[in-house]
């Protein structure tokens, strides 16, 4: 069974910087769609990026655009969220998805259709 684990959350200042990492415990990473989610309590749990198995392929949720950036490298079977310009409403769990896409290099797929889930990381924006 192939695990997904999330690192890189934190506190930051309202403004900073971090970068979440996504560690697949599988040598196949690269024919993975891979998206980043966030939840804060109470509310379903949103995709703010995604990224097709090639990595030529990228979603970002409007909120997020320009400041926060997707990529990934299938040799070390990673994908990274570069997050900056962080605001408060940043604050939540993320957590990275993966689904098996061999035929195919979509990247945009709603939460349903992922079927690896990581465990969360908690980033909170404050001052």
């Amino acid at each position: 069974q192939v695990q997904l684990i999330e690192s890189g959350g934190g506190l930051v200042q309202p403004g900073g910087s971090l970068r979440l990492s996504c560690t697949a415990s599988t040598g196949a990473f690269g024919a993975y769609a891979v998206g980043w989610f966030r939840q804060v309590p109470g509310k379903d749990k949103e995709q703010v990026a995604a990224i097709s198995r090639s990595g030529t392929g990228t979603y970002y949720v409007d909120d997020v655009k320009g400041r926060f950036a997707i990529s990934r490298n299938n040799a070390e079977n990673t994908v990274d969220l570069r997050m900056d310009s962080l605001r408060p409403l940043d604050t939540a769990v993320y957590y990275c998805a993966a689904r098996n896409t061999p035929l195919t290099d979509d990247y945009y797929y709603v939460a349903p259709q992922y079927h690896l889930w990581g465990q969360g990381t908690q980033v909170t924006v404050s001052s």
